[in-house]
């Protein structure tokens, strides 16, 4: 429940609203005609080092939030209804070990208790679409980054929390990496993501679908890439904290097989995101000046 951070809002109506309430969720599907279809994207989430800490926090209110909006969505009516899940609901994996499938989110074993929470909404939504006869679809997504993402407070993606460091770092600075550095992981820009949601959502895949990218690099080599394009000399410093899995790779078979794929390589989309990020930081180091 947050107003929208970055500019106003192009939705027809936009809604302030607490979906960890069953009215409230009834609320945000009042509309004239009813809907065609209901994007649930609504998570209390972040990155590691908020997953990690707020585990109770992130059980209680998604578990809530996903029950509750379920439920309203499949009483309203609505003609489909999509799910974002994560691919948190994955095991803990190697580097190099061969991909997982969709099928491999059973036995049970996600890393974390988001993963967890995930895949009980995941079955949630899969059983009140059989009870009521609305098409659901699950997305599983990969990590997501892009501009007009969360990029300081503490809930920020490792992509969005590294192009931050590096912006507000001097030329010949030094940023801290949490880790070794070695962790395996790959992102998805976020135009693409969006493009695959709307994709699986009319499509004719009734199974949870993982959305990522097959590019993948590990946490130094972000940091380098960031470097790079900001064309700044920065020594890196790697400090304890929390890291996650050591690595999560994962077949993209299934929605490629919708004639999706990705447009946006990492190096573009993290140009994209670092100028952006860039931007805010020096807008945000303006404003404290004029304040002090």
């Amino acid at each position: 429940m947050k107003e929208h951070e970055y500019a106003a809002s192009e939705a027809d109506e936009f809604k302030i609203l607490d979906l960890r309430d069953r009215e409230a969720c009834a609320e945000a599907l009042k509309v004239t005609d009813g809907f065609d279809e209901v994007y649930q994207l609504a998570a209390d989430m972040g990155g590691m080092g908020f997953i990690q800490y707020a585990e109770c926090e992130i059980m209680r209110n998604n578990a809530l939030i996903n029950l509750n909006m379920t439920d309203a969505a499949m009483s309203a009516g609505a003609g489909r209804y999509f799910f974002s899940s994560s691919v948190c609901i994955y095991r803990d994996m190697a580097a190099g070990e061969p991909e997982l499938t969709e099928d491999d989110g059973y036995p049970a074993e996600p890393d974390n208790e988001y993963g967890w929470e995930k895949l009980y909404a995941e079955r949630v939504a899969a059983a009140y679409g059989r009870r009521f006869g609305i098409p659901v679809r699950i997305a599983r997504f990969q990590n997501c980054y892009g501009p007009f993402g969360t990029w300081r407070g503490g809930r920020e993606k490792a992509p969005a929390a590294l192009c931050r460091k590096v912006a507000e770092a001097p030329d010949n600075g030094t940023i801290e990496v949490w880790g070794d550095g070695n962790a395996v992981r790959s992102f998805v820009y976020v135009d693409d993501l969006v493009e695959a949601v709307v994709t699986l959502m009319r499509s004719d895949l009734d199974t949870p679908t993982n959305i990522g990218t097959r590019e993948y690099l590990t946490v130094d080599q972000l940091v380098e890439l960031v470097i790079a394009i900001s064309g700044k000399r920065l020594d890196i410093r790697h400090v304890e904290g929390p890291v996650g899995v050591a690595s999560r790779n994962f077949s993209n078979d299934l929605v490629e097989s919708l004639g999706w794929s990705p447009k946006v390589d990492l190096a573009e989309g993290i140009e994209r995101t670092y100028r952006w990020i860039e931007d805010q930081v020096s807008s945000a180091t303006a404003a404290e000046g004029l304040s002090s």
